[in-house]
């Protein structure tokens, strides 16, 4: 059976979703809610279009691009974000990864498929996105609670 996961959409040459030019892949369904949310719409799983993992990580790939799993929460579907993060790490690619979790929740939640897609991970932004403490001076990040985390996987 093909693996497959809900995409919302894949951005290409994006220069806000982490350092240096960027293919961004937007996984749908995330269980955070965050109030003020840029993109409420990646909430509900049912909004992405299923699409195979080797059809993801084909379009993904670009020779002059980097990768960025967003959302959504590219955590909420571990199994299919891992197997797409470790082809494109093969292939080469830094991965940076967005989630509302903080690192500590999904080194204690010892989901095997969250604590692989770590291990492919090489800056990870944790933490829920809080309104109050939004600050738009911030890089790569909305509000001052998330942190830019480097995971050392290169």
């Amino acid at each position: 059976m093909m693996e497959t996961a809900r995409i919302l959409s894949i951005y290409h040459d994006s220069v806000v979703d982490g350092e240096g030019l960027r293919t961004v892949i937007f996984f749908a369904g995330c269980p955070h809610y965050c109030k003020g949310c840029h993109n409420p719409r990646s909430w509900n799983i049912r909004n992405g279009k299923e699409m195979d993992v080797q059809q993801i990580v084909e379009e993904a790939w670009n020779p002059l691009t980097d990768i960025t799993l967003s959302g959504g929460d590219p955590f909420y579907q571990a199994q299919a974000a891992a197997s797409i993060a470790r082809q494109l790490k093969e292939l080469g690619k830094n991965i940076w990864a967005y989630t509302g979790w903080t690192i500590e929740e999904l080194r204690e939640n010892k989901d095997p498929h969250q604590l692989e897609l770590l291990n492919y991970v090489d800056v990870l932004v944790d933490g829920p996105f809080i309104l109050a403490e939004r600050d738009l001076t911030l890089s790569f990040r909305g509000s001052r609670n998330q942190r830019i985390i480097e995971m050392g996987n290169e």
